[in-house]
């Protein structure tokens, strides 16, 4: 096929499509599917080997967050019967920390809920870093707390933050539709103001929220030219008491399509299956590892995710080994671009780059979604090859791990 054949050709040279052969990806038929992932899986293995990153989420502060994220189960006015509680004290998440690192993860994500951190939050989160350092100085640490200030992602980086997650979600041509107490300039120009600190920027997308082929290119573009280190690709899940609660627009080869697309526009970057993993890729989550070189462990934030020792044995049968923690995920040349950006506290080569108000991840689309909510998901038109099948049977509130009682999946 000519076009996998010139995706593949410009991936492992690193270079990047045009627009028009991002387009064609998504484009794609079922029967052409595995040639996409084959042609998806030689680029990443040029990059990244068969190494695969675990990161591990906790979630601080959970819910009660005032902006109004359609997709996000802790946003005003959610239904959601998430846990709800205020901030974790240092110990509490350093122990949450802990099961995670224990369970294989190299990179720790610290997430609060909130439009952004107040300098006291900050004090906060930089107890938080230091028990958990204390602990594993090696250990990664990605800080994700919404919409930054002036100064905020510096104090971040002096107390030992590595990386700062804020993603941008969908296109600005459509931002409006799905958020209006802030705008995607506003994401933006957080992700600018890590990147400028020396953070490595953590900035990804929410697929499955109705949004067209062209707006999923136009964040994966837009992503690529602000320089995120790492690629988070969340798949929405639709709960109750929110407006996308009947979005079921995703099935497993649609998943992996956005994907394979996402690879071939960042070849040599960090592409990460975040949420929804589970819900939508379902038993084709394997394939996904072929395209994707990092996955979340066990839970996310206000979901339950797969057991982490199920985590494990599929990336070991699929082939895949564990990311150690002395290993660079990044290719020599684009960790020599991140290393100078942290010691110069600037952006390196990129023009800018990263909350629950955003999500490491999941913040958006994990939430329990109760029978009632089933059945309303069910009179919307089916996803083609959906088979009618919404499975929210898949979707789990967590109710264990950080903000309980109970010990963390991981």
């Amino acid at each position: 096929m000519d076009l996998l054949d010139t995706l593949t050709a410009k991936g492992l040279r690193g270079e990047v499509p045009t627009r028009e052969e991002a387009l064609a990806v998504l484009a794609t038929t079922d029967d052409e599917l595995l040639d996409v992932v084959a042609a998806a899986g030689k680029v990443r293995r040029r990059w990244f080997g068969r190494r695969v990153k675990l990161n591990y989420l906790v979630n601080l502060k959970s819910g009660l967050c005032p902006e109004d994220c359609s997709y996000c189960s802790q946003r005003l006015g959610s239904k959601a019967e998430i846990l709800k509680y205020t901030w974790l004290k240092p110990d509490q998440a350093a122990d949450a920390a802990r099961a995670g690192v224990a369970g294989g993860a190299k990179r720790v994500c610290l997430v609060a809920s909130g439009r952004g951190p107040t300098d006291r939050d900050i004090d906060r989160v930089t107890d938080t870093m230091a028990a958990i350092k204390d602990a594993d100085p090696e250990v990664e640490i990605c800080v994700c707390l919404g919409l930054l200030s002036d100064n905020q992602a510096e104090r971040l980086k002096a107390a030992g933050a590595d990386a700062y997650n804020h993603n941008l979600n969908t296109s600005e041509g459509t931002y409006g539709a799905i958020t209006s107490t802030h705008t995607y300039a506003d994401r933006v120009d957080t992700v600018q103001k890590a990147h400028g600190a020396g953070l490595s920027a953590c900035s990804g997308l929410i697929a499955g929220m109705g949004e067209s082929d062209e707006d999923l290119v136009d964040v994966v573009f837009a992503l690529r030219e602000l320089g995120s280190d790492s690629v988070p690709v969340n798949f929405l899940i639709p709960f109750e008491g929110t407006p996308l609660a009947k979005e079921w627009n995703l099935t497993p080869q649609r998943c992996l399509r956005i994907l394979a697309m996402v690879r071939f526009v960042n070849p040599d970057t960090e592409v990460r299956i975040a949420g929804g993993r589970e819900v939508h890729l379902r038993t084709m989550q394997p394939l996904g590892l072929h395209i994707a070189n990092s996955i979340f462990l066990g839970d996310y934030l206000t979901s339950e995710g797969q057991a982490g020792q199920t985590d494990l044995d599929m990336i070991k049968d699929a082939g895949f080994e564990v990311e150690g923690a002395g290993e660079a995920t990044l290719p020599r040349h684009r960790a020599d671009i991140a290393e100078a950006a942290q010691a110069g506290g600037g952006c390196g080569t990129a023009a800018s780059a990263c909350g629950s108000g955003g999500g490491c991840g999941p913040c958006g689309g994990h939430s329990h979604a109760p029978a009632q909510a089933a059945a309303d998901a069910a009179d919307a038109p089916a996803a083609e090859g959906s088979d009618d099948e919404l499975r929210s049977d898949l979707v789990k509130v967590r109710r264990r791990g950080a903000g309980t009682e109970l010990a963390p999946n991981a």
